[in-house]
């Protein structure tokens, strides 16, 4: 039976990668490099460093703490107001009682935010939610579910992650949960 439900965040609870995606298009775009949002998509479940670290490779962009710095500070200001709640994940989270945690490549005081920006935050906790900045080791890498685990003391057999990246699948099989 299920009891314990671990969500990664970007693209299972909030539609905030077309933000990212957004974000990287504009900063290209006045660079001069074509580079349309549906590219994105190829890179997605890596951290925003790990694609930012590829394009540079990609479109020779020297500076990649810049380049990363410049896309924070457009995705900031998109994230605000634009940020949307995946269609279904309200109603799911309305009408079920799991306990939840969140296990995300994203850092922790970005996911609160966002929480807090679409009324979220009061379907989950903050102590249970794992990110890369508190683990410090990034998904495919199975050690941010397996600090949901230990951290929270749940049954292993009566927890299913969702996810929507191969990455994300990887480390949820890799800690030996059942993916969804």
């Amino acid at each position: 039976m299920i009891k314990n439900v671990i969500f990664d965040f970007d693209g299972v609870i909030v539609d905030s990668e077309v933000i990212v995606a957004k974000s990287i298009n504009k900063y290209l775009n006045t660079k001069g490099i074509e580079f349309e949002e549906k590219e994105f998509y190829e890179l997605a479940g890596n951290k925003t460093v790990e694609v930012i670290s590829i394009l540079c490779s990609k479109y020779k962009i020297s500076n990649e703490k810049k380049f990363y710095n410049d896309i924070m500070q457009i995705s900031e200001n998109l994230y605000k107001y634009e940020l949307k709640a995946i269609t279904g994940v309200i109603e799911f989270l309305k009408t079920t009682n799991y306990f939840r945690l969140i296990g995300s490549n994203n850092i922790k005081e970005r996911i609160v935010s966002g929480l807090k920006s679409l009324d979220l935050l009061k379907f989950f906790d903050e102590n249970f939610i794992f990110t890369f900045d508190l683990v410090g080791i990034p998904k495919p890498e199975p050690d941010i579910y397996l600090r949901a685990l230990q951290s929270s003391k749940i049954d292993i057999s009566e927890t299913v992650i969702i996810e929507d990246s191969s990455i994300g699948t990887k480390a949820g099989v890799s800690a030996g949960i059942r993916v969804i």
